[in-house]
């Protein structure tokens, strides 16, 4: 009586689903490409932030390196500067010894003051290069000192970055760890049916089995399903900030083609559309916030063309993301 009645029902689907469009099926077709592209888009992006955040950490490791060495130069040339002004001080006191002795020896012998005023003459020539040398040094002094206030400031500025970014992703994974609990609270009447919640990837992935959902080639939701999606929608509804990605997933086992679907791929795409219509019915969450995709028979979570194994594959997940809008804006910034 069972086979007779989903005869009869796969029946009256066939003949609804020969008249939907050919233009509704392409429509239906573009927008799986869309979603797949929306999601491999995601995929990459979050891929360039973890690179881009690697990167700004290797730049502050060297600017810190960087820093450490001015810093050491710095303090070698204060000293080289200190010594050179002490000699230069010690210089000018010979100086003037030997000006006080030139002229106590005028009155002497013309071979002592000639070689007096050699003397003289050289160290006055020592004590110019001296000077000069000095100027320099104090010029490169300041020069080095600009540079490492410049590199701090800098170095400030990345430190505040990424003090930044690391804020908003450990934001993120609190908001992935809260919603993880609540939607496990809300569904824990679930247990056992074939409903499971997890943690991967910074994502929160509702995990439903065929048997909570659908009869075997159907797309119509059950009432356990149903009452499952629906304290489901409830929490993503107070939580406008995730975004929601639908996957349909199928075994390896053919469909039978009809005029609705042809293949594992539509069986897929069409009750992962059922999910989204439940979700949105009578509640406030945004459409936008939804992908829904399939995925057929190509993703499974289990090898092999056991009973076991095919059971495993037919589910569905909704998988949950926060947006990461204010993560993007401070990485398109820098």
């Amino acid at each position: 009586m069972r086979i007779y009645r989903a005869t009869i029902f796969i029946g009256a689907l066939i003949i609804a689903a020969s008249c939907v469009p050919a233009k509704h099926f392409q429509e239906m077709r573009d927008d799986k490409v869309r979603a797949e592209q929306e999601r491999d888009s995601l995929l990459i992006d979050n891929k360039r932030m973890d690179v881009e955040l690697t990167e700004m950490k290797a730049q502050m490791s060297v600017m810190e390196k960087e820093i450490d060495q001015l810093i050491k130069d710095s303090t070698d040339r204060a000293i080289m500067l200190r010594n050179t002004r002490a000699e230069l001080e010690r210089t000018r006191r010979q100086l003037n010894e030997f000006q006080e002795t030139q002229e106590a020896v005028l009155k002497g012998s013309a071979r002592e003051t000639t070689r007096l005023l050699q003397q003289l003459q050289t160290t006055q020539e020592d004590l110019i290069a001296r000077e000069d040398r000095l100027r320099e040094m104090e010029k490169d002094l300041e020069d080095k000192e600009r540079v490492l206030r410049n590199m701090s400031a800098d170095l400030d500025k990345r430190n505040e970055r990424l003090m930044e970014l690391e804020e908003i992703l450990a934001r993120q994974d609190s908001v992935v760890n809260v919603l993880h609990k609540t939607i496990s609270t809300a569904l824990r009447g679930f247990e056992g049916q074939g409903l499971s919640v997890y943690e991967k990837n910074g994502k929160v992935y509702v995990s439903l089995e065929e048997q909570l959902l659908f009869q075997t080639g159907s797309t119509v939701v059950d009432p356990d399903g149903v009452r499952a999606l629906t304290e489901l929608a409830g929490v993503l509804e107070k939580n406008p900030g995730i975004n929601i990605m639908i996957e349909g997933h199928t075994d390896d086992v053919p469909v039978i083609p009809g005029p609705r679907m042809r293949d594992n791929w539509d069986l897929s795409v069409l009750r992962a559309t059922s999910i989204v219509r439940i979700l949105l019915d009578g509640t406030g969450i945004d459409p936008i916030r939804i992908i829904a995709a399939g995925r057929g028979e190509h993703m499974p979570v289990e090898e092999g063309d056991t009973a076991e194994a095919r059971r495993k594959n037919r589910r569905t997940e909704i998988i949950l993301t926060p947006q990461l809008d204010e993560l993007f804006r401070i990485i398109e910034t820098n």
